[in-house]
């Protein structure tokens, strides 16, 4: 199989790992080499529950059994979509209320992106250095790094960049400003978080200029910071909430949110302004609903603080320069790109998944999932901190 995923299958990288893959349950995979491996990194914080969970499996036999694909989005009433729209509104604040339900965190980037030009009327987008949201030609025009952007320019027009907590950039947002979207925690950058009020100052410029604000909730969404949804944390609401990774519970799905007089301005004038066949898919809806409800109540968010803070106890090393990041989204500076890379290739013969972030190389990712026991954490950690010792 191996030999057969090189020769046929698209690669992203010259040095792609290859490994073969047997099955996964809970906080472990399983490869066809009889080993298990720790998983750390929840398939890029896509796996919140962990791997097959049975609530998630369940649900999506259970739908299987139904029906599958029977029309293109936003035709039919189905019920798992319905049902996923319906508690995602009543578990986040006003005026958020109506979900637009797609196939990617990427695609809900280039939606969101579209209903903010749509509703305002304006053409110039703000966004943030460094920034990523994923990689359709709008989503990569608003991320922030010019060596994964140049080689497939022309790009969208009207972009601009601020720099990440720094708040005198914030002037740079005027009426002639359609939006600015920012991840609330950013990812490739190194788990970066919002500093000295920033998020409450950029929303108060926002409606100063009649400026939508789109929060990237790709990745800490769905409880990996503690909260749902991480702007909880810095008591603002975003415009336009942007939702992917993690939502399905392992399966690809996204979705961008807003109020109702926002989001009705793309069923209009043009109608169909964004459309999308496979977008609210029975199946995936319905593995989604699992996912939200399990997140909702089960109390695994009320762990979260509780795990972060065994990760910052254990992961104490001299070749540990700092560690970044929010809940079970943690990046870990071990200095280099080069020693970075090698620790994760030792960790996983050892028998842990870990890995990098997309900017920052010298960052190890942590992001695994909610269910992560704290006996895992320890045993994780202890493997991470035993290559850091071979050294």
């Amino acid at each position: 199989m191996k030999s057969d995923f090189f020769k046929y299958q698209a690669q992203t990288t010259q040095f792609a790992a290859g490994f073969e893959v047997e099955k996964a349950e809970g906080s472990y995979i399983y490869g066809k080499d009889g080993r298990k491996y720790l998983d750390f990194v929840a398939g890029v914080s896509a796996n919140t529950l962990g791997h097959s969970h049975p609530k998630i499996v369940e649900a999506i036999k259970t739908q299987a059994e139904k029906y599958l694909h029977v029309m293109v989005y936003g035709e039919y009433a189905q019920e798992m979509p319905v049902k996923l729209c319906h508690l995602l509104a009543e578990a986040t604040p006003d005026p958020l209320e109506v979900t637009y339900l797609v196939n990617s965190g990427a695609e809900a980037i280039d939606g969101s992106l579209k209903l903010a030009k749509r509703y305002t009327g304006r053409e110039e987008i703000v966004s943030f250095k460094n920034s990523y949201h994923g990689n359709t030609h709008g989503a990569l025009s608003v991320s922030g790094n010019e060596y994964h952007k140049r080689e497939f320019r022309p790009l969208l027009p009207m972009v601009s960049f601020l720099e990440f907590n720094k708040e005198e950039d914030l002037e740079r947002l005027t009426e002639k400003t359609a939006c600015v979207i920012l991840e609330t925690i950013q990812g490739a950058a190194g788990f970066l978080v919002p500093e000295n009020d920033y998020l409450k100052k950029l929303k108060a410029r926002c409606e100063e200029v009649g400026t939508l604000l789109i929060l990237d909730e790709i990745q800490p969404g769905f409880g990996r910071t503690g909260k749902l949804f991480a702007f909880e944390h810095y008591g603002i609401v975003p415009d336009i909430l942007v939702m992917g990774k993690g939502m399905g519970g392992g399966v690809p799905v996204g979705a961008f949110m807003s109020s109702r007089k926002i989001m009705e301005s793309l069923s209009h004038s043009p109608k169909l302004g964004h459309i999308t066949t496979f977008g609210g898919n029975p199946l995936i809806a319905a593995s989604s609903y699992a996912t939200l409800k399990e997140v909702l109540e089960s109390g695994l968010m009320n762990e979260v603080e509780e795990k972060e803070k065994l990760f910052r106890e254990l992961l104490v090393h001299p070749k540990i320069k700092n560690i970044n990041g929010r809940g079970l989204m943690l990046a870990v500076n071990l200095g280099s790109q080069e020693y970075t890379l090698d620790v994760a290739k030792r960790c996983m013969e050892k028998g842990l998944v870990v890995f990098w972030q997309l900017y920052r190389n010298e960052y190890l990712r942590i992001s695994p999932p909610l269910t992560l026991s704290l006996d895992e954490i320890r045993e994780g950690c202890g493997i991470i901190l035993e290559v850091l010792n071979e050294d």
